[in-house]
């Protein structure tokens, strides 16, 4: 009786474990300058992240006149398929678009020409996708610098970029709405990223102004997902200059990863209100190289392939 009661209590804990181990932590990210596209990493923890295919990049950029692959932002659509949107060049007006059923097997790469309408714009940065389950249609938002625009938030620190966030719409990929102005508080302001938290729109940002130097992670909120964004808040990064935040909800807490590039490393702030954060970089572990990315979720099948 003794042995069947141990044989039980361990199909259990299995049944238990396969329960919780159903989806993996995915990070999306490139390297150097993004001229060899996609790397992925994984985590089962949100903390040990190893790198996939021996860090070699999963797809090879074309879009674009450049052919670069930075800031690699993923989102999983509810048919199962990932969208992925990416910054194509320094200096180019337009952005980069691919599909996936399982993150190996891509679509032909698009280049989606979201400020080609502005002759004044410089560029297309860090590009994220947001599901708007309520419309059914995907939002593409990114930051800008027009020449010209906003010239009391300006500097020629940094060669006058002075960048605000802009977006379009699309339920298919194809056809999308006219681009308009997501975010402008009178600073120059990248790398948002949005998540619907609580019944409003969480922003977490990064305060890019160089004079005062600001150069960290802050967070805005709406209860709209296209307009109406509040002034961030202070900043929830230290003493460091911080870029491409990306957040995850895991267990009871979020956690923000973002890109400290000065320092040529990853860190990491953790929260459980999105008001009191805590400071977790010596926590957290990176491959080597790792650049701005997004973190996602995928089924334990979809991992088990690209394993």
């Amino acid at each position: 009786m003794k042995i069947y009661s141990i044989i039980l209590f361990l199909l259990i804990s299995c049944a238990v474990q396969a329960q919780t181990n159903t989806e993996v932590y995915l990070f999306s990210y490139f390297k150097g300058n993004g001229e060899d596209g996609l790397h992925l990493a994984y985590s089962d923890d949100g903390y040990r992240w190893q790198s996939l295919r021996h860090d070699s990049s999963f797809l090879k950029p074309t879009a674009g006149k450049d052919k670069l692959m930075r800031d690699p932002c993923i989102v999983q659509s509810p048919d199962g398929t990932f969208h992925m949107v990416w910054t194509v060049s320094w200096n180019e007006r337009g952005i980069g678009y691919a599909h996936s059923k399982d993150l190996i097997h891509w679509s032909e790469q698009q280049y989606i020409p979201v400020m080609e309408h502005e002759q004044d714009a410089r560029n297309c940065w860090a590009p994220e996708i947001f599901y708007d389950a309520a419309s059914k249609q995907f939002m593409i938002y990114w930051a800008t610098t027009i020449t010209g625009r906003y010239p009391e938030t300006q500097s020629a620190k940094e060669d006058f970029y002075n960048h605000r966030m802009y977006y379009v719409t699309t339920k298919d990929f194809k056809t999308f709405s006219k681009t308009a102005l997501l975010y402008n508080k009178d600073f120059n302001v990248i790398d948002a990223t949005i998540h619907f938290i609580d019944k409003k729109y969480v922003m977490f940002l990064k305060d890019e102004t160089v004079e005062p130097a600001q150069k960290n992670i802050r967070v805005a909120t709406s209860n709209y997902l296209m307009k109406d964004y509040s002034k961030p808040g202070k900043p929830i990064t230290g003493n460091y200059w911080a870029e491409g935040p990306t957040s995850i909800r895991i267990k009871d807490q979020w956690i923000v990863y973002f890109d400290k590039y000065r320092d040529h490393q990853m860190g990491a702030v953790a929260s459980s209100d999105l008001v009191n954060w805590t400071d977790i970089s010596d926590k957290v572990k990176f491959p080597e190289g790792v650049r701005h990315g997004t973190v996602f979720k995928v089924s334990k099948v979809v991992f088990d392939k690209l394993k």
